[in-house]
């Protein structure tokens, strides 16, 4: 499967973001500017971590509204897979592309350390490889991943199943409600994580227990 990976000013996580899905597919993703209004014929498109355009305005507002955000936009309603982690979660939310808002951490400070997520949702295209309820090591590093969204719109990702990742056993880094860490669309084609799985993927990181979602998304056999 082919993948991209969008560039935008500010994002210090596309290395790794490309690093990682050289070494899981064996083919390097395109790279995808800001300035651009289409994306070439890719299975998946990822937009990484960082702090698009110094994270002014709101995280993510800036770089939502760029041409590339539009193109990434009319690629997920053809059913292409899009996963946004970290600032790319933020992105996608400031988009539209997934329901809801990420707050400042509810400690009022930056949080670089090591979680534990729950496999809330095994039955998505992003997470098929992991089993129902496992739990996973994953890192994290940001200043805005409490994930917020009104009663009515909880209600429905809950019940729809929506809720792909939680943070587990009293790891919540950001008081995320529900202990959110990751969410799906209604179609299910695309992901926000505010973990980052790419710096968990082989031995070298001390575990690769991030390495099955990539495998999941490009549609790489357990």
């Amino acid at each position: 499967m082919k993948s991209a990976v969008v560039l935008l000013p500010g994002l210090n996580r596309d290395r790794d973001m490309i690093a990682a899905l050289t070494r899981i597919s064996g083919t390097a993703p395109l790279t995808v500017w800001q300035t651009e209004t289409q994306i070439p014929a890719v299975d998946l498109i990822v937009i990484p971590g960082g702090f698009s355009y110094g994270d002014y305005l709101r995280c993510g507002a800036i770089a939502a509204r760029m041409p590339v955000m539009r193109a990434v936009a009319e690629k997920a309603r053809q059913g292409v897979m899009v996963l946004g982690v970290c600032n790319g979660f933020q992105i996608l939310l400031e988009a539209g592309l997934l329901p809801g808002a990420l707050m400042r951490n509810t400690s009022l400070k930056f949080v670089c350390r090591e979680v534990k997520l729950e496999v809330a949702n095994a039955g998505t295209a992003f997470t098929r490889n992991y089993s129902q309820g496992q739990i996973i090591r994953c890192p994290v590093a940001h200043h805005d991943g409490n994930y917020f969204a009104d009663a009515e719109t909880l209600a429905r990702i809950e019940g729809q199943g929506q809720v792909a990742f939680r943070y587990a056993e009293g790891t919540n880094p950001n008081g995320s409600i529900n202990d959110i860490a990751g969410i799906v669309s209604e179609r299910g084609n695309v992901l926000g994580l505010m973990p980052h799985p790419e710096n968990l993927i082989e031995a070298a990181h001390g575990g690769a227990d991030g390495r099955a979602l990539f495998e999941s998304a490009l549609g790489i056999a357990a």
